[in-house]
């Protein structure tokens, strides 16, 4: 999909403020409320919208500590990656997994408690994890850049 001006304002804006009344949108991106809705809705159907998130703290919501843990499976075969994917996407701490290259396969981020919640998510739901063969955790200390992807200018 080509993005033009008044697609990049109307990302720009929703990125800022995304309770943002279609009529307020409109106004900040000089569009009738009509227009802007219309666009609104190409960019969701063409999914450069892929949905609405509130930013949550995750310390006030039991997930005070972070770890990144790194994971190496046995092998790289469609059928390993396959089980390995879907059993992770099970672990409600996993908050985010990513497919790498490099070293390891995979990069994790988890929430925990503390760090003996965090023993128990390794012992319970990162180790019996199929296919993997080492694990690495990295616990973090703070975010110092946390921020959405820029919309192109």
């Amino acid at each position: 999909m080509h993005l033009d001006k008044i697609d990049r304002a109307i990302l720009r804006a929703l990125q800022d403020d995304a309770r943002l009344a279609n009529v307020d949108l409109a106004g900040k991106v000089g569009l009738s409320p009509s227009a802007c809705s219309r666009r609104v809705h190409a960019l969701e159907r063409e999914g450069v919208i892929r949905g609405y998130h509130a930013a949550l703290d995750e310390a006030r919501l039991g997930g005070a500590v972070q770890v990144i843990v790194m994971i190496t499976l046995s092998g790289q075969s469609a059928e390993k990656i396959a089980e390995f994917e879907a059993a992770v996407a099970r672990v409600p701490e996993v908050l985010v997994c990513y497919l790498m290259t490099g070293v390891h396969d995979y990069l994790l981020r988890v929430a925990a408690r503390d760090l003996a919640d965090f023993e128990r998510i390794h012992k319970e739901r990162l180790s019996p994890l199929p296919h993997v063969v080492k694990m690495e955790s990295s616990f973090t200390l703070r975010a110092v850049v946390n921020q959405p992807l820029s919309v192109p200018a």
